[in-house]
């Protein structure tokens, strides 16, 4: 059984980036994920924002790090070649009263080192944004507000991180940790594995694993928010992130642009106890709605076209990252919600940083490879580029997906890069994500899944085992693929 010098358990964007830094030096890197595939977990809810830090207490950790992010991000995503958007963000009032709040955000933000900040009025916005609603009075601007796909980006920094020499396991829960003098030992549903250092990413079950190796002062409670897709038609509604002033709790019902095109608004903030609970609720979708037409009128529900929830792991006020001195080798990685995903790759420098306190050794490689090749993605290239990439290969110009216009040869493409899962397909190409949803391109999207992974119709699944499309009787199992 080889030792590893550092385990990560949890496969969303915290543990893909913490992986890929990691992989800069000489060291044996395993990463486990329990489901089927990465970014399956709180990763796959996330809205996509990248926050300049206008929303974080001043001396707080997370503000701290989501500033630091934010300046990261930019040059992260042209390396992985994941599309980053600076599209800066509208934080607006309706009374003029209220002008003091925005003032005391600016000054926050200025505290943790945001730039361009400014204070718009009414004719700012008129000109800017002509959709938001007339009773706005003024905002706070924030420029370096951005927005990314977060399923590939954690796709994009684990590929990378396995260039790199990094082991990623999927559908290995770990279930056991074994505290040694020398090591800890992982006990998964995929096999044992032995490390010298164990980090803990993972995320609404952070609590449960620094359990298993006598950690207890930690407690992580969801909290559910209800998110709300529309159409692509829509995609101009708005040209920033509008939210409304903050609440304790939350940074409000928002207005979101996607890196992919679809606005979103949302989401609530429900605190709860089932950290499985991803229903959604008409007193959600009503509460969504109402909040997001008073910023924009619109917005209209015949323009939703998929309804969806995500839990954040709420673990106190402010991220946990620390060293455990009761359980030496230990980091745990845990309470990070809003803006974790802008913090990833300030989250994954200071780990390394404890790593390097701790006693790992940390010799660079002389031969890292920080770049990935972009994935082609055939609705984000113009007209000229869409008919010159079919030329050079034709299997372009095969659509699968019409909503999303994917073809046949992005979803090759994705399955070599590692798509097991419907949804792992999704993530990485939208194909299914549509209005249609898959009504048209399901059957398609599985053949072409069959062919490349020489399976069986009956074992395609939407996410992991227990979500199969097909079922088959007992005897037809040989037949169900043709």
């Amino acid at each position: 059984m080889n030792l590893q010098d550092v385990i990560i358990i949890g496969g969303g964007v915290i543990g893909a980036a913490m992986a890929r830094e990691l992989s800069r030096y000489n060291l044996k890197i395993a990463l486990l994920e329990k489901e089927a595939e990465l970014a399956f977990g709180i990763s796959k809810s996330n809205s996509g924002i990248i926050h300049p830090g206008t929303q974080n207490p001043p001396f707080s950790l997370k503000g701290r790090l989501c500033v630091q992010g934010n300046q990261l991000m930019r040059g992260l995503a042209r390396e992985l070649g994941v599309d980053f958007k600076e599209v800066g963000e509208l934080i607006v009032i309706f009374q003029e009263k209220e002008k003091a709040r925005l003032f005391s955000i600016q000054q926050e933000a200025e505290a943790l080192g945001v730039s361009g900040l400014q204070i718009v009025d009414r004719l700012w916005l008129k000109q800017h944004e002509p959709n938001l609603s007339p009773d706005i009075v003024a905002a706070l601007y924030a420029p370096t507000a951005g927005i990314i796909s977060p399923y590939r980006l954690v796709y994009g920094l684990a590929e990378n991180a396995m260039k790199n020499g990094v082991g990623i396991y999927t559908s290995h829960k770990v279930t056991a940790i074994i505290r040694s003098a020398d090591y800890f030992e992982i006990q998964s549903t995929g096999g044992i594995f032995r490390s010298r250092y164990l980090i803990n990413a993972a995320g609404l079950w952070g609590d449960k694993i620094a359990n298993m190796v006598g950690i207890q002062d930690m407690v992580i409670k969801p909290r559910k928010g209800e998110e709300y897709l529309l159409d692509k038609k829509r995609e101009h509604l708005t040209n920033h992130l509008i939210f409304p002033l903050p609440t304790p709790t939350s940074k409000g019902i928002i207005v979101i642009k996607t890196s992919d095109g679809n606005p979103m608004i949302g989401p609530t903030a429900q605190d709860c106890e089932d950290k499985e609970d991803l229903a959604t609720t008409d007193q959600g979708l009503n509460q969504v709605l109402a909040s997001a037409r008073k910023l924009v009128p619109a917005i209209s529900r015949r323009d939703i076209i998929a309804y969806f929830a995500g839990l954040r792991a709420v673990a106190g006020d402010d991220f946990i990252i620390r060293h455990e001195n009761q359980c030496p080798g230990l980091i745990n990685v845990v309470g990070i919600q809003s803006p974790g995903l802008t913090a990833a790759p300030a989250i994954a420098l200071m780990v390394v940083e404890i790593l390097r306190q701790q006693g790992l050794g940390l010799q660079p490689k002389p031969c890292f490879c920080k770049h990935r090749e972009p994935f082609t993605h055939l609705f984000a290239l113009p007209l000229a580029k869409v008919n010159k990439v079919i030329q050079q290969n034709a299997a372009y110009g095969d659509i699968v997906c019409r909503c999303e216009m994917i073809s046949a040869q992005e979803i090759r493409e994705a399955v070599k890069q590692g798509a097991r899962t419907l949804d792992g397909i999704k993530f990485r190409t939208r194909a299914q994500a549509g209005r249609c949803h898959g009504g048209f391109c399901t059957t398609r999207i599985m053949k072409i899944m069959a062919e490349e992974l020489n399976l069986p119709f009956s074992e395609i699944t939407k996410r992991g085992p227990g979500s199969e499309i097909i079922k088959t009787t007992r005897g037809n199992e040989k037949n169900d693929s043709a």
